[in-house]
């Protein structure tokens, strides 16, 4: 779903659970640096493994 069709939603929570998710996102991205470990995303229709390595070279302290 996209920014603006979130912003007609008549669920009041429904506009405030994207921003929630990019937090949980980057928020698991930290955890995976800090422990050494990798996540999981999907990018299209396929699961790809980050590694911590990755993480850490892409920025994410």
């Amino acid at each position: 779903m996209t920014r603006d069709p979130l912003s007609q939603a008549k669920d009041t929570d429904l506009p405030a659970s994207l921003i929630a998710l990019r937090r949980a996102a980057q928020t698991a991205r930290k955890v995976a640096v800090r422990t050494n470990t990798a996540i999981v995303v999907q990018r299209g229709q396929k699961p790809v493994r980050i590694t911590a390595e990755e993480l850490r070279k892409a920025g994410v302290k």
